[in-house]
């Protein structure tokens, strides 16, 4: 049985804490130790960043990789095995170097964690990045690792998330910048000959929050076209690959933060309404294969002819061929909000309980909130869960609204297009 999102952050809170504050002394007298008899570390040669949770951020923090290799950093990454897919997207991390903890179970977890600290010293990895937001169990791997710097964010004067003394480099988090910033923010104490306090003193030009562009193999690409030719045909659909657009709608979220989801009747009116307007051209409602059930009910509201079900007929891998060939992609914020910013596809994303300007995709995306006086109402200083059980953020959002910006992101790319 896995574990669920509510037990791993009790886990967190009631186990993290007290483990922070027995073990800080011993990093620190570790530290002390190291100082008298060892050189410290003038530059990261070995570094390894922390995200374990988010498969959203190993795309957003790609910038700051890059940044890191282009100083001359060695990358690896820690991750949790059901989330490694999101780094090979981009293949910024070569496969071997790429450390995975099974968090399906607790004895997974805690055997993972324990050859993680072993292998971290086999690497001789000597600078660590935790890219988690206040999360005691990344503060205790980072602590724990065996690497001299070590670079995460700090509370300072804040009140709660306490996380002990793991951390040589103390970063100031700020919730007023793109994630993406926050992440580079990191990369520049990480590498920082002098010690600031707080990190990091520095100006992050917007020109630094760009993505690469996924290298698509033609042969994947002509799989799936060949695949939704297939399945249109089957169904009884007159469409062909560059005579009628693709639209995709990508209607669920994940059981994180369920409280962003746009409701399922709004999905299946925003299908109708697509329809009406583009009659010829082929809608894929798209999910994950558990969320298989979730899409048939919107698409069976919909009751729509060039609507498929399209949940679980590609694998991760396939994403990005998916995401070159469609025109444009509707979703609540979820990780292919983040994944299709690898590729040319124009998106429009949903957002309530949290905010574009910290999480929004930095692809071809139009961001759609509410702007209502409660939200966002998660932050790192909640972790992310908020006592919220009636999203009115979401459903504030009308599907007049996303219509709009769907016609206008399908008339960008017509334009780009020449269709």
């Amino acid at each position: 049985m896995s574990i669920s999102v509510n037990t791993m952050r009790a886990i967190d809170h009631w186990a993290g804490v007290p483990l922070c504050a027995l073990l800080s002394p011993l990093v620190a007298l570790i530290d002390g130790v190291k100082n008298i008899f060892s050189r410290p570390v003038e530059v990261p040669r070995k570094l390894l960043f922390i995200e374990l949770s988010e498969m959203g951020s190993a795309i957003l923090v790609d910038p700051a990789m890059r940044n890191a290799q282009a100083r001359g950093a060695e990358i690896f990454f820690l991750i949790f095995k059901s989330n490694r897919a999101s780094l090979t997207l981009l293949n910024t991390v070569k496969p071997e170097n790429i450390f995975t903890i099974d968090s399906s179970s607790l004895g997974g977890l805690i055997k993972d964690t324990l050859r993680f600290l072993v292998v971290a010293r086999k690497h001789r990895i000597d600078t660590v990045i935790d890219l988690e937001l206040f999360s005691r169990f990344t503060a205790l791997l980072t602590g724990l690792s065996g690497a001299r710097r070590r670079v995460g964010y700090h509370i300072f004067h804040g009140e709660g998330l306490w996380r002990g003394f793991m951390l040589t480099r103390k970063v100031h988090y700020n919730p007023h910048i793109h994630i993406t910033k926050n992440f580079l923010s990191l990369i520049h104490a990480a590498f920082a000959k002098d010690i600031e306090v707080p990190f990091s003193k520095i100006h992050i030009p917007d020109s630094e929050v760009k993505l690469e562009q996924a290298v698509i193999d033609p042969a994947a690409l002509n799989k799936v076209r060949e695949q939704i030719e297939g399945l249109a045909t089957n169904a009884g659909i007159n469409y062909k690959y560059g005579k009628q657009r693709l639209i995709l709608v990508n209607p669920n979220a994940s059981d994180l933060l369920p409280q962003r989801r746009w409701a399922q009747q709004r999905f299946s009116e925003l299908i109708q309404r697509l329809n009406q307007r583009y009659p010829d051209d082929l809608i894929l409602i798209t999910g994950s294969p558990s969320e298989l059930d979730y899409v048939e009910k919107v698409r069976a509201i919909a009751n729509v002819k060039n609507a498929l079900n399209f949940a679980g007929q590609v694998t991760f891998a396939q994403l990005p061929p998916l995401y070159t060939l469609a025109d444009v992609m509707v979703t609540n914020d979820s990780g292919p909000g983040h994944f299709s910013a690898v590729t040319p596809l124009r998106t429009v994303v949903l957002f309530g309980p949290e905010t574009p300007a910290l999480y929004g995709s930095v692809g071809k995306s139009i961001a759609i909130t509410a702007n209502l006086a409660c939200s966002p109402c998660v932050s790192a200083a909640n972790h992310r869960k908020t006592p919220c059980h009636d999203n009115v953020c979401m459903q504030a959002i009308s599907v007049e609204q996303v219509l709009e910006k769907m016609a206008l992101q399908l008339s960008d790319a017509d334009q780009a297009k020449a269709r």
